[in-house]
């Protein structure tokens, strides 16, 4: 049975949320069990924590030292973490692509730590759904009510993944997905990926990737892209103003 190693992008610049004294990681959200306070990204972390992630990955940006300052090496999750820097600053992939050589051979378990999701074994339904179907990439589909801030997803009755659609103007699509699982052939699929479009980058002929776009490719090319759908759960990106002051109602 693989290891499973989390990968957690933290290089954003929070720049929706204007000027904040601390990384939005880092934002104050709600306490422990044992009265202390809670962070938001630490809601991510013990979904990875439960999903049996014996190492978190967390990608930064140079100057966002606050960071591994608040958590350490992880021994009080019981999870060994380590810290890498974003080095091409164009999209969440290129980012998690930083972890390849590390996590090659493991099951990779992925969320944002500026989302927080509900319920709390989301990770070890993926991972179930994962060993069932055997598929590459398995991702959590969550409902919500604005398409245009989201990757919207396309999935039949059985849950195979046809179609993502990132952050579409208007879409007939209810579902979006903010978690998943894959197996190393994805991992090593994005790295050569990405070494083939990196170029497009810098020149300036492309921006900013996303993620949902490296899935859809994986499904172009004919990977298994496997789902669960979590009607009853919720996700909150706490990146956005408007869910900030959500989730601060609702945890604290």
């Amino acid at each position: 049975m693989r290891k499973i190693a989390g990968i957690i992008p933290a290089a954003g610049l929070g720049s929706r949320l204007g000027q904040m004294p601390c990384s939005k990681e880092l934002y104050p959200l709600g306490f422990k069990s044992d009265g202390t306070s809670k962070v938001a990204s630490e809601y991510l972390l013990e979904l990875m924590q439960q999903g049996g992630a014996g190492q978190v990955y967390f990608i930064l940006r140079n100057g966002k030292w606050d960071i591994p300052g608040y958590f350490g090496d992880g021994s009080n999750y019981s999870i060994s973490f380590a810290y890498l820097l974003m080095n091409r600053p164009y999209g969440t992939p290129f980012s998690v692509d930083q972890a390849c050589s590390f996590v090659r051979d493991k099951t990779i378990v992925f969320g944002f730590p500026d989302i927080i999701v509900e319920p709390q074994n989301v990770f070890t339904q993926l991972l179930a759904r994962q060993a069932e179907t055997d598929a590459t990439i398995v991702l959590g589909l969550f409902e919500v009510a604005y398409p245009h801030k989201w990757d919207m997803v396309e999935a039949d009755n059985a849950g195979n993944v046809k179609t993502i659609v990132p952050k579409p103007e208007s879409s007939d699509l209810t579902m979006a997905w903010c978690m998943a699982v894959w197996t190393p052939e994805f991992t090593e699929f994005m790295h050569q990926y990405l070494q083939q479009i990196e170029q497009k980058f810098i020149v300036g002929e492309l921006k900013e990737l996303p993620m949902g776009a490296v899935i859809q490719a994986a499904i172009d090319n004919g990977m298994t892209v496997q789902s669960v759908c979590f009607s009853g759960g919720s996700c909150l990106d706490i990146g956005t103003p408007e869910d900030l002051k959500k989730a601060i109602k609702r945890f604290t």
